[in-house]
């Protein structure tokens, strides 16, 4: 079995990263798989690209910059993504899309596949299927939702849009997305259930086939070191209680729930029994430290980490993994901290419960509510049954979300879709 995934970047950003480990579990299971990116970074021998040749590089990064900045000129100074859609390009032609038995397409944004390309695809007579990623295939635009249900009938009046109204841009891209999926069939899968009962809501994709299976994980990439040890390569005092969080955007950015982490921390540092000199935040991702805000912790900074197995020595040197997201589909960062068996605290939102079952692998805090993210930490921190707690961190994912269980769910659904074509 030939699958092809489709990917507007190589490993860049949750949707790359996904895409590639799917890729690499279905080989190991014995299908034959390969991704082809629109634009690389730098060339590669994991990805075949679109964009080959100097013109259609210039042109891709054209495409890529024309997207991603008149999108940003008709959007509200807001830190939501909204995608017009206007750039794309022809793939039907490629060998690698002709030779596949299954198209799989994951995040095509940035002036890949607009919706005309999209449709086009029907024409080559596959199994097309679709992995959410995030939200923007079934609304007028924006990738994060939040509590907007326009998309629950044919957007307009969109709140990310500076001039909004019944027939704005974001009204305009549905109607284009309604006409080309008109002409195209595909089969959804949502890697979270929440992200399945959001397409389920929607008018343009609510009646479509879908099925709930996760993204995986490189279990033995992602795995526990001994704690102390890691603690030691990262130069923190073992007896410490170690903090973890990762990219750290402005306190203003809304999606990424900064705001609500820092007023944790400063309520837990305030709490009875907690003493804040045994305790460090460790923050990685972050590629400027000049604009950070004042922690009560000691603080470490690692910076971008791009080597797994050192990351999975961090993630196994905290005793916790703090995240805030206020709307995640299904977060690597999550994945990949319960992989290296540290518990997760994280707000009761969007896939994050598939992954962390509350007091269980982690804790699960009230939606948007700072006191209850402090009071997931202060149970960690006195919890005497830490190590089964790490333990069942790790059960998780190795009967959940490890590449033979994934590859199997996908392999599945692709016979099934393939049973199903014309003779």
């Amino acid at each position: 079995m030939k699958v092809v995934h489709l990917n507007t970047y190589e490993g860049n950003g949750g949707a790359g990263r996904a895409c590639m480990r799917l890729s690499d579990a279905l080989n190991s299971s014995g299908a034959e798989s390969k991704v082809m990116v629109y634009f690389q970074f730098k060339e590669s021998d994991k990805a075949g690209s679109f964009s080959k040749s100097p013109f259609q590089k210039a042109k891709a990064i054209f495409n890529i910059l024309s997207e991603r900045y008149l999108s940003k000129a008709v959007s509200k100074a807001l830190k939501t993504p909204f995608s017009l859609q206007w750039f794309g390009r022809s793939v039907i032609n490629h060998p690698a899309v002709k030779e596949a038995d299954i198209i799989h397409l994951h995040w095509v944004n940035h002036g890949f596949l607009s919706p005309k390309f999209l449709a086009q695809l029907d024409e080559l007579e596959k199994p097309i299927v679709w992995t959410f990623h995030d939200s923007n295939a079934f609304t007028g635009g924006c990738h994060v939702r939040y509590s907007c249900e326009n998309y629950f009938k044919e957007c307009g009046f969109c709140p990310l849009l500076k001039m909004s109204g019944e027939d704005d841009f974001s009204h305009k891209t549905w109607l284009r997305k309604k006409k080309a999926y008109s002409e195209m069939s595909c089969h959804i899968v949502a890697p979270s259930r929440w992200m399945a009962d959001s397409v389920k809501l929607s008018s343009l994709m609510g009646s479509r086939k879908i099925t709930v299976i996760p993204n995986t994980i490189e279990t033995n990439v992602f795995k526990p070191y001994v704690k102390a040890e890691a603690k030691k390569i990262l130069k923190i005092n073992p007896d410490k209680f170690v903090l973890m969080s990762g990219f750290m955007p402005s306190k203003n950015d809304k999606h990424k729930g900064t705001s609500y982490l820092i007023d944790a921390l400063n309520d837990l540092s305030t709490r009875p029994g907690i003493i804040k000199e045994n305790i460090e935040l460790v923050i990685f991702g972050n590629k400027d430290t000049t604009d950070m805000p004042e922690f009560p912790f000691k603080t470490t900074f690692l910076g971008t980490i791009n080597n797994d197995e050192h990351l999975a020595k961090c993630y196994s040197a905290a005793d916790v993994f703090i995240t805030p997201s206020l709307e995640d589909n299904l977060p690597n960062t999550v994945m990949e901290s319960l992989s290296c068996a540290t518990p997760v605290v994280a707000f009761k939102t969007g896939g994050i419960p598939d992954m962390v079952r509350h007091l269980e692998n982690g804790y699960l805090a009230e939606y948007q509510s700072s006191d209850d993210l402090a009071t997931g930490i202060e149970w960690l921190y006195h919890e005497d049954n830490g190590p089964d707690i790490q333990k069942e961190a790790r059960r998780t994912i190795l009967t959940q979300f490890s590449e033979s269980v994934i590859a199997e769910k996908h392999l599945l659904l692709y016979q099934s879709l393939l049973d199903l074509q014309p003779k």
